[in-house]
């Protein structure tokens, strides 16, 4: 029952974090609005790792040893909020959810396919099936739209 909360709190927290960012960049302008999260972002995790029980150390660190891909992290979350922010107010949350549910699961199954070198045939019928509902709800809406219009 715990992880049902939890999990429905970070949905909430996820369409919440949206709008403020949302707002934050109509008032300070999009890549101002996306630095400010990041910067707050890193300062968060930083109290958090303070507080948390996990030992860091540095010197055992070898940067070369990172694939070069796994620097990409920073920049994808740059261009997810980045394109959050702008879409928010122009994109109903209905729709940006699942753009956002879409995108993630279809990176998931390439990840998946070039990690572990597997294809989920559940995962890819899923999400297309979604992807389908998306197109066909969003072709009644246009219809609709243009009646009334």
């Amino acid at each position: 029952m715990i992880y049902l909360i939890i999990s429905i709190l970070a949905g909430v927290s996820i369409v919440i974090a949206r709008i403020i960012n949302s707002n934050l960049a109509d008032k300070i302008g999009l890549l101002e609005g996306t630095l400010i999260n990041f910067v707050t972002g890193l300062m968060l995790s930083l109290v958090f790792l303070l507080f948390s029980s996990e030992a860091v150390s540095f010197s055992t660190l070898d940067f070369t040893q990172v694939p070069s891909w796994a620097y990409l992290g920073g920049a994808a979350g740059v261009i997810v909020i980045f394109l959050s922010s702008y879409l928010t107010p122009k994109v109903s949350a209905f729709y940006l959810t699942l753009f956002i549910f879409i995108g993630q699961l279809f990176t998931g199954i390439v990840i998946d396919y070039f990690t572990l070198g597997e294809l989920s045939q559940g995962k890819i019928l899923g999400g297309l099936l979604v992807l389908f509902g998306l197109v066909f709800n969003l072709r009644i809406d246009r219809k609709q739209e243009m009646r009334s219009a």
